[in-house]
C-alpha cells in the first residue's frame, strides 16, 4: 500500500480537529456520526488517513473508518510528541498539524490499524471496569480498617455499616464482571484456547491472561515477545555514553504500567510456587546478583513462555520435573 496523503486528527470529547498535510487545510468537526460524514466529504479526494489515538473518544470514529474501508492508524500521543522535538503549550489545531506531519514523515512505515474483535473489545471494557471496582473496594476496605481501629461501633454504627455494605456490593459486582468475562472467553474457541495456554504456565494467573489477550489483540499486535517486553517496560536497555557515563542496564519508565505490575506479581508468585524459578532466583541471589534484576529476568522468562506457548499452540511443559 502506497500512502499518497496524510491527515492529522486530534480528538477530544466533543470535537476533533483535522489538518491535511500537503495543502495545510484545516477544519474542526463534531465528534459524532454527523461530523464523521462531514469529514469524509471534506477529504473524499484523499485515499488515506493518519490519526492519533485518544482513548474512548476515538472509538466511534475508528469504527466508522473501518466500516467505510479507510486506511487509518492509531498512534499514541506521546510517540508523536517525542518524535517532533521540543514544543510548548497545547492547542488542538497545532496538534492536528503535528499529527499530519508525523504521518507524512512515516508514511512508508505506518501500518493500517486493525480493530480488535467484538469479544476482545468487550473484554477490554470489562477489565477496565473491574480494575476501577477493585480500586474503589480496596479504598473502602483500607478506610474501614482504620476507622474500626479508632472508632467504637456503638457510636459510629451508620458510618461503619454503610461502608461494610459498600464493600459487599463492590465484591458482588466484581464477581459479576469476572463471570461475564469468563462467559466471553468460553464463547470463543480461539480465546478459550489462548487463555488455557497462558494459564498453563505456573505463575501466570487469570487476570494476567486476560490482559495479555486484550493488550496483544489476540496476539496479533506484536511480532515477538521482545517487542512486547519493551512495550510493557520489562526489557532492559543499556545506559552508557562515551567514556563518562557507564550506568547499569535498566528498564525504561515508558511502559504499560498495568502489564508491568501484573508481571511483577507473576514473577514473585513463580518464585514462591514454581520450583524452577525458585531455584533460579536463589542461585542468583547467592551469587550476589541484584534481587530486582533477577525478578525482571523472571518476568521476561514468563513472557517469552507465553508467546512460545501461543506460537506452538501447545501448553507449557515444565521439563525440570522430568529431569533425572
Amino acid at each position: 500500500m502506497k500512502i499518497k496523503q496524510t491527515i492529522g486528527i486530534d480528538i477530544s470529547k466533543l470535537t476533533f480537529d483535522v489538518r491535511i498535510h500537503s495543502n495545510q487545510c484545516y477544519q474542526a468537526f463534531e465528534n459524532n456520526l454527523k461530523g464523521f460524514k462531514a469529514l469524509i466529504k471534506w477529504v473524499e479526494k484523499n485515499n488515506s488517513i493518519s490519526k492519533e489515538h485518544t482513548g474512548i473518544y476515538s472509538e466511534e470514529i475508528a469504527s466508522f473508518f473501518d466500516v467505510n474501508n479507510f486506511y487509518f492508524a492509531l498512534i499514541p500521543g506521546l510517540e508523536i510528541k517525542k518524535s517532533l522535538g521540543i514544543s510548548r503549550g497545547k492547542d488542538d489545531k497545532v496538534d492536528a498539524t503535528k499529527i499530519a506531519l508525523y504521518g507524512y514523515r512515516l508514511r512508508d512505515e505506518i501500518k493500517p490499524y486493525k480493530l480488535p474483535s467484538k469479544n476482545i473489545h468487550q473484554l477490554k471494557r470489562l477489565l477496565t471496569l473491574r480494575e476501577r471496582l477493585v480500586k474503589q473496594n480496596a479504598g473502602y476496605k483500607a478506610t474501614l480498617k482504620e476507622q474500626k481501629r479508632v472508632y467504637t461501633r456503638k457510636e459510629n454504627q451508620l458510618l461503619l455499616e454503610t461502608q461494610e455494605k459498600m464493600i459487599k456490593y463492590f465484591t458482588k459486582q466484581i464477581k459479576s464482571v469476572e463471570a461475564e468475562m469468563n462467559k466471553i472467553i468460553k464463547a470463543s474457541e480461539q480465546l478459550k484456547k489462548q487463555y488455557k495456554l497462558i494459564v498453563s504456565i505456573k505463575g501466570i494467573g487469570s487476570q494476567t491472561a486476560l490482559f495479555m489477550i486484550v493488550t496483544t489483540n489476540g496476539f496479533t499486535k506484536f511480532a515477538s515477545w521482545r517487542k512486547f517486553a519493551s512495550y510493557s517496560g520489562i526489557a532492559p536497555f543499556p545506559n552508557t555514553s562515551g567514556t563518562s557515563i557507564r550506568g547499569r542496564t535498566k528498564v525504561s519508565n515508558l511502559a504499560n504500567k498495568k502489564i508491568k505490575s501484573l508481571f511483577d506479581m507473576c514473577a514473585k508468585s513463580a518464585i514462591q510456587y514454581n520450583p524452577e524459578m525458585k531455584l533460579f532466583y536463589n542461585r542468583r541471589v547467592e551469587q550476589g546478583k541484584n534481587k530486582m534484576s533477577t525478578i525482571n529476568i523472571i518476568r521476561n522468562k514468563l513472557l517469552s513462555r507465553i508467546f512460545a506457548a501461543i506460537k506452538r499452540q501447545t501448553p507449557y511443559v515444565n521439563v525440570l520435573k522430568y529431569a533425572a
